[in-house]
């Protein structure tokens, strides 16, 4: 566990997210934290705290997402940090307790392994404030869930996917058969069939089916570039997909060794951060990304409770009307991707965020 406090700031390298139409102004990218020194906010009286889940702050996924709303709430707002790191599940539950221990304001719970945990840190000590990212409160009136309408954006993904793909046939799976995996799974599949069903194109997803929710392709885990993941990518491979989205945290190395070990032109879709930006040695490879934007959840949510905000346990949705969820910018397949289908993915999400569209359907 350590203490920062608000003259250890990092830099923020502010991305701008490029228009899919290019024509309009796309959501700001998620920033990111560097080891660039600039002058900080000055220090206000609220610490801000955070628990990981396994693994560390510089996953490239979501533990590093949240630690950098920390490491931009520290620079803008002035606000102090204490952090935990778990390597186990066993380290949730004291970690946890350390971060009360410390004094927290509130304490961000990282992912929905430690629900449990943080629930039952919530209903001892209900006095003390936290946030679950990606969980849900078990009545504790102190805990407020961060969720993601993660299948918005996820169905402009599978949307483009589609229309990119030469062979028709696009794959995604998941780490475990959860809701906060298959909402993005969900989604893809409904926009990639909106593709075939406008265009009278034959469109198959593999991987992934919501018709039979007990069935598709999962790793059983999250661990990053595992042999499973690369396995399944290649599987994926063989059945013809020449885009694969692979919603189990960091597997971009995996997937991009089973493309390049087939000798395929296949792509991949990028999942939680924008991966060609914040992972350059993948971008040849990444069409887009589905981002959750959980930097700016953490910072919004700190901003307004260290300006003396109420914190309350009403829960904070990401959606693509508020930004917390969005495409990443084309980058290299900008030429690649016609002006035409550029242009129905800004109709698209105009349509989801009035409503009009039901990303589910």
């Amino acid at each position: 566990m350590k203490l920062k406090n608000a003259s250890a700031a990092f830099a923020l390298l502010g991305a701008s997210a490029l228009v899919l139409t290019g024509c309009a102004a796309a959501p700001e990218a998620e920033p990111t934290a560097s080891e660039t020194e600039t002058s900080a906010a000055p220090t206000v009286d609220y610490l801000a705290c955070a628990v990981s889940d396994e693994g560390s702050w510089n996953d490239k996924s979501f533990n590093e997402s949240v630690y950098d709303g920390l490491m931009k709430a520290q620079t803008e707002l002035g606000v102090q940090i204490a952090e935990a790191e778990s390597n186990t599940p066993e380290d949730f539950a004291p970690n946890l307790q350390a971060m009360v221990d410390q004094g927290c304001d509130v304490t961000f719970a990282v992912g929905f392994a430690l629900v449990a945990d943080v629930n039952a840190a919530a209903a001892a000590n209900p006095e003390v404030q936290f946030v679950t990212i990606d969980g849900w409160s078990e009545g504790n009136a102190n805990l407020k869930p961060v969720s993601y309408a993660m299948n918005q954006s996820s169905y402009l993904a599978g949307y483009l996917a589609a229309a990119y793909s030469t062979t028709k046939v696009v794959g995604t799976y998941g780490g475990v058969n959860i809701p906060a995996v298959t909402d993005f799974m969900t989604g893809y599949y409904y926009g990639a069939m909106a593709y075939g069903k406008e265009t009278g194109t034959d469109v198959k997803v593999v991987g992934w089916d919501p018709a039979t929710p007990d069935k598709g392709d999962f790793m059983g885990d999250f661990t990053p570039n595992s042999g499973t993941s690369k396995a399944i990518a290649a599987a994926q491979l063989v059945a013809g997909a020449d885009v694969i989205f692979p919603v189990a945290g960091f597997q971009f190395g995996a997937v991009s060794e089973a493309i390049k070990e087939a000798g395929v032109d296949a792509v991949m879709i990028g999942v939680d951060k924008d991966i060609a930006l914040t992972s350059p040695e993948y971008a040849s490879l990444v069409l887009t990304s589905a981002e959750k934007r959980m930097t700016n959840a953490v910072y919004d949510i700190l901003a307004e409770l260290s300006a003396g905000g109420a914190f309350t346990g009403d829960a904070y949705v990401g959606t693509l009307a508020n930004g917390g969820t969005g495409l990443s910018p084309l980058y290299e397949f900008e030429s690649k991707v016609s002006d035409e289908v550029k242009a129905r993915l800004a109709e698209l999400e105009a349509g989801i965020i009035s409503g009009e569209i039901d990303p589910l359907k």
